[in-house]
């Protein structure tokens, strides 16, 4: 089967990234490929204010595709570095990313969803920090950075699969949902971001993850002074990213 990246506009500010390479979705070198590509597109094009990235074929994303690893001989490693660079380049998107998960969301699975700004489960999602299972290691930074030393080790080293309450009780998600409702969910979280002053949230964005913001920037903008006649005309903004 084809491993194809779908790429839609369901709102006017908003992109569905969907992956399709049955039967789990894994990130062989042509989705990676693919991904990468659509996330240079986002950060190019000032119109995408969020977007949502999810699985098809009733799956999020089981990793890497082990059928195409077993191949790669001596270039495995630089597979597993390039991985690596990519789930970089997820984090730092221009954009907000929100992780619509069903399915299994395994691995390097994981690893993509926690590269994400926000996550959303179905009631049927199954994790795991897989990569003691497979002699690797994945999500070693990010899951414990998100959720704590003490839950993040419970799960990176035993590799045990765990449900969607459990998620959410670590944090790992913020809402589950039934399995026809995720991505209705997860569009409309995506539309309540996408109708915020964009550069307000892609400062936030890039304050949370440690970067520097241009605060006075965000005073002197054009969004911030229409926030502010529109809270005083009793009024929606309309913020136009300036």
């Amino acid at each position: 089967m084809t491993a194809t990246l779908l790429v839609s506009r369901p709102q006017p500010a908003v992109v569905l990234l969907e992956l399709d390479s049955p039967p789990a979705n894994g990130l062989g070198m042509a989705l990676r490929r693919g991904l990468a590509d659509a996330l240079e597109t986002l950060n190019a094009d000032p119109s995408v204010r969020a977007a949502v990235l999810t699985g098809r074929n009733g799956v999020f994303c089981a990793g890497d595709d082990l059928r195409e690893a077993a191949g790669r001989g001596a270039g495995q490693l630089e597979a597993v570095l390039g991985f690596n660079q990519l789930m970089d380049q997820v984090e730092a998107c221009r954009v907000p990313i929100i992780a619509a998960i069903d399915g299994w969301c395994l691995g390097g699975g994981l690893e993509l969803a926690l590269a994400c700004d926000l996550r959303l489960a179905s009631d049927r999602a199954s994790f795991a920090a897989s990569g003691v299972n497979i002699g690797l290691m994945a999500s070693v930074v990010r899951l414990p950075r998100l959720i704590g030393e003490a839950r993040a080790k419970a799960h990176l080293l035993t590799g045990a699969s765990f449900d969607a309450d459990r998620a959410l009780a670590d944090g790992l998600v913020t809402e589950v949902h039934p399995a026809g409702s995720l991505i209705p969910a997860a569009l409309a979280v995506a539309e309540r971001i996408a109708s915020r002053a964009p550069l307000a949230v892609e400062a936030a964005k890039r304050a949370v993850a440690g970067q520097a913001v241009d605060l006075a920037a965000l005073v002197a903008s054009a969004d911030h002074a229409e926030a502010v006649a529109a809270f005083m005309a009793k009024r929606p903004p309309v913020f136009r990213r300036v």
